[in-house]
């Protein structure tokens, strides 16, 4: 039977009561068939009479029941049809001719089913179910459409992109490995001036030409010559100033953009005949690029450079830290040694010599204590000012601090290859705070700083005289301190080179 899952189901159709006599009836009945069994056989025609009232009581019952259960009284059957027709509920399911019930009830379903048609109930039922299926079907028809309309969209963006690569390899210009590119300060500008590159390219605006161009007499061939020979000079161009990104070191940016517009005069000249131009905005980006180039490899120089300092300061100060290890184990030796000479002397009774010996021993402990002090603490240490005349000339100083035990020693190391004359010392004095006191003279003249890029160069635009006035004011204790400079070798050098001079002349 059908079964329906939407819609207001009808309430079901309780079935009729019992007549109100069929209890009765049943009662008398067997009322009778006591009797008759109790009668003796000489009343035999009464008994008979008895008998036919049962079945008439019996007959009556059966009828009574089948109009109750919608089988009229002259069916031998019950109906599955009539009782969904007179609305009396399910029939109860005989113990025989049960295929004949289930013919019955398939048809009292087909009568259903025709009855709801008729009254539109089905129609409707259909119509929702449709009606949702219809909705979902244009959700899924969206969402499929949708989909595909972003995977045109991705796959048309990827088409013209090779599009635009194309062009732009064919006037030169491709995604080459740039040194910036991992540069994290510069990474982002870098991309947005090959951006704007990439931008000019498409819009065709990276060179000028004439217009009206004819050749051989026809407009057409005229622009089909122009675009070539714009595209094959361009091309130049390019080619030309990826050279310069991939050649440039740091240092001679200067060089490089003297180069690059250079190949732009060249790239003029040789389409004069169109008027070809490389546009200066197309032109500044190159530059642009060649610059980026530039400062990235200039920082990794400058980086390198800080990093080796670094090195030769550690080694410097691991030096250091060794002389005054060293200078401690001699301290310790020699208080060692008057200690057992002390005993000694004391021994034989010498106190002439103890007392003597006990001055020395003193004096060493003092001296191991200050060595002991001195390895400890390191920010004790050496600060010197020293200039070179004929390197950098008059008016540059350097400022720092070793903590050798020879500070000369560290002066005679600054004035090496690296520099033509030998440094000119105009102070040099121990003191327990000299990594405090380089500090304070670098910040008083951090203005005046030669290299502000790499600040371990410790090089000013400073006169002695005004580094003694700095010390002065601070007041830093000084024993002596010298301004003029002797400049010996290059002194010197000036002489026997004008000697030289009037000896040739």
């Amino acid at each position: 039977m059908s079964n329906f899952s939407s819609g207001a189901s009808p309430e079901p159709a309780q079935p009729k009561k019992r007549p109100a006599g069929f209890t009765r009836h049943v009662w008398v009945a067997c009322a009778l068939l006591l009797l008759i069994a109790l009668l003796p056989t000489k009343g035999f025609l009464f008994s008979l009479l008895l008998a036919a009232g049962v079945i008439w009581i019996l007959l009556n019952v059966v009828k009574q029941y089948r109009q109750a259960f919608g089988v009229s009284a002259e069916s031998t059957s019950v109906s599955a049809e009539k009782t969904y027709r007179t609305n009396m509920g399910a029939p109860p399911v005989p113990a025989k001719g049960l295929k004949q019930y289930a013919d019955e009830v398939y048809r009292a379903n087909a009568q259903m089913l025709a009855d709801l048609n008729r009254y539109g109930v089905m129609d409707s039922l259909a119509k929702e179910r449709h009606d949702a299926e219809l909705t979902a079907s244009i959700a899924k028809a969206k969402r499929d459409l949708a989909a595909a309309e972003a995977q045109l969209a991705v796959v048309r963006n990827d088409v013209l992109d090779v599009r635009q690569v194309a062009k732009r390899h064919n006037v030169g210009f491709y995604d080459y490995e740039h040194p910036a590119e991992t540069s994290v300060k510069l990474a982002d500008e870098l991309a947005t001036v090959r951006a704007h590159i990439k931008n000019k390219l498409r819009e065709k605006t990276a060179v000028t030409t004439v217009s009206g161009f004819t050749f051989n007499g026809s407009a057409r061939e005229g622009d089909k010559f122009v675009r070539d020979l714009s595209a094959l000079l361009l091309r130049a161009y390019n080619a030309e100033a990826e050279n310069c990104v991939k050649t440039v070191k740091a240092g001679n940016l200067d060089t490089a953009r003297a180069r690059l517009e250079k190949s732009r005069e060249q790239i003029a000249k040789r389409g004069t005949m169109i008027g070809l131009q490389i546009t200066s905005a197309f032109h500044r980006l190159r530059e642009q690029e060649v610059e980026l180039a530039a400062r990235h490899l200039e920082a990794l120089a400058i980086q390198k450079q800080v990093e080796a300092e670094a090195r030769a300061e550690a080694r410097e100060t691991a030096k250091a830290q060794r002389e005054w290890e060293a200078l401690k184990a001699k301290q310790k030796k020699e208080v060692d040694h008057y200690s057992n000479v002390l005993a000694q002397l004391q021994a034989t009774g010498d106190l002439e010599g103890v007392h003597r010996v006990q001055e020395q021993l003193e004096e060493a402990e003092a001296k191991l204590a200050d060595a002991e002090d001195n390895a400890l603490n390191t920010r004790a240490g050496y600060v010197y000012v020293i200039s070179n005349l004929g390197a950098f000339g008059d008016g540059v100083v350097k400022i720092g601090m070793t903590r050798r035990l020879n500070p000369m020693e560290r002066v005679r190391e600054l004035g090496d290859a690296s520099v033509p004359f030998l440094f000119d010392v105009h102070a040099l004095f121990f003191s327990k705070d000299a990594v405090g006191i380089e500090t304070m003279l670098h910040q008083h003249f951090a203005t005046q700083r030669v290299n502000l890029v790499n600040l371990r160069r410790e090089y000013f635009y400073a006169t002695p005289a005004s580094v003694r006035e700095a010390l002065v004011e601070h007041q830093v204790e000084l024993v002596e301190y010298q301004e003029a400079a002797p400049a010996d070798e290059f002194s010197t050098s000036n002489e026997l080179r004008k000697a030289l001079q009037l000896t040739t002349a």
